[in-house]
């Protein structure tokens, strides 16, 4: 009952009921062009094209592709292309101070940065479009087919490319502007959502034809740990703060000021998913560099395998790496000493000024740890899974980005479509509280 009223609710509300139309027709048109087919392809001949990308990198890329990478569409180079030049700018934004400038400038500096990203992005599709289209003759001529490619046939088709890839950007901000926002990434959790049928039947037909029986039952068995899987990355993406650092107000005389201690909130996973994209985004490197035009053999190889121990022990160091990286430059202990200080605090048994910073930075350090080994344990669960039995398009969504993308995406959605029906004055999804989206370290794309 209580979930006809909700919809009944949102039915109601005329700018959500807009929004959520809007937003149907724009994944239709998406998903409408991840099928329409590059120019001069057969496709008749991509068999080849869809085994190459059935393990591995390749599976991930065309997953976030929506299945267009596998059906040379084109849409083919999806919305990574992007996403890799968003990483890169904001990471320049960190250490460059030009950039940092413009992030302060408010508006007119968000529209620069967004400049340059779209700018580094033609670039990379620029890049990347030769390098999928090589492949694609190689894996079509390796089947037995034919693909002829001209230098000017390379260069209309990686217009092509390009073209498709700045399109779905488009629908990205329609979505953002005219529909339940989050479009970039509503766009990939459309392409991981479009592959979750197709793993799930598969897996649950695998486990019914186990010659050895119990196969149902190891399957519900799976379907309870994904659950259980599902509520930890919700947590991990919330970014939950439970490590607090006690403080007081200066005391004169018998008088305390402010009142009762205050607590400094510090989180267990401040960089909340940042360290996993960016180190998805540097294990796609040997992909780019080796995986489009030759086979995979040898170390490049071995790290274009994501199931492979080799992939999955560096892909753990680097999270781990980059989860003290971007703590470090994202939670600034002098700055929070100077804002006690400011606020005439202390902490009980520290002196004011380096000491407080120094005591701050050790708890960060110290509570970071468990934060970077859970989220890379979190990201290499698909493998772990993979290992346990399941099969490879089904163990994706045990961890990993894909699961944190569609968990985060999920609950950002959830929470706008909340506070529309709250700012028109009805009652939200939950019965006790408000949903919770992504913290801010979380909001990747």
């Amino acid at each position: 009952m209580g979930f006809t009223k909700t919809i009944k609710n949102i039915w109601s509300v005329e700018d959500l009921r807009r929004r959520i139309g809007i937003t149907l027709l724009l994944v239709i048109i998406y998903r409408f062009g991840c099928y329409v087919v590059l120019p001069g392809i057969n496709p008749d001949e991509l068999l080849a094209l869809k085994n190459f990308t059935a393990d591995g990198l390749m599976q991930l890329l065309d997953m976030f592709s929506g299945g267009a990478f596998s059906q040379a569409s084109i849409f083919a180079l999806g919305i990574m292309p992007y996403i890799t030049a968003s990483i890169v700018i904001q990471l320049l934004g960190m250490v460059l101070p030009a950039f940092q400038k413009m992030q302060r400038e408010g508006e007119s500096g968000r529209m620069k940065l967004n400049q340059y990203t779209r700018y580094l992005t033609v670039l990379i599709l620029v890049l990347q479009g030769p390098a999928y289209l090589m492949n694609l003759k190689y894996q079509v001529q390796a089947a037995g087919g034919h693909v002829e490619l001209g230098f000017w046939t390379i260069l209309f088709m990686t217009i092509v490319l390009a073209a498709g890839s700045m399109f779905i950007m488009w629908l990205g901000e329609r979505i953002d502007q005219k529909g339940v926002g989050n479009g970039i990434s509503f766009i990939i959790l459309i392409g991981i959502i479009a592959r979750l049928p197709e793993a799930f039947v598969q897996e649950f037909t695998g486990r019914l034809m186990n010659s050895q029986g119990g196969g149902l039952v190891l399957f519900l068995v799976e379907i309870v740990i994904l659950l259980a899987v599902i509520a930890g990355a919700v947590l991990l993406v919330q970014g939950t703060r439970n490590v607090p650092v006690q403080y007081a107000k200066k005391v004169v005389g018998n008088k305390q000021y402010g009142g009762a201690r205050q607590f400094i909130p510090l989180k267990v996973n401040a960089a909340g998913v940042m360290p996993i994209i960016f180190a998805q985004a540097i294990m796609f490197i040997p992909v780019t560099l080796v995986g489009f035009s030759t086979e995979q053999t040898g170390f490049f190889g071995a790290l274009t395998d994501m199931y492979g121990f080799w992939y999955n022990l560096i892909y753990f160091i680097m999270i781990v790496a980059f989860t003290y990286f971007y703590t470090a430059i994202t939670v600034r202990p002098a700055q929070m000493a100077e804002d006690m200080k400011r606020n005439n605090g202390f902490i009980p048994g520290i002196k004011p000024g380096k000491p407080t910073v120094d005591y701050l930075d050790s708890i960060m350090s110290r509570i970071t740890l468990p934060g970077s080994i859970f989220l890379g344990i979190v990201a290499i669960l698909p493998a772990i899974a993979h290992v346990c039995g399941l099969n490879r398009s089904f163990a994706s969504f045990f961890g990993g980005t894909s699961l944190l993308i569609l968990v985060g995406v999920v609950l950002d959605t959830l929470r706008i479509v909340e506070g529309h029906l709250i700012m028109h004055k009805y009652d939200g999804l939950m019965k006790h509280g408000r949903i919770k989206g992504r913290s801010s370290g979380s909001s990747a794309f």
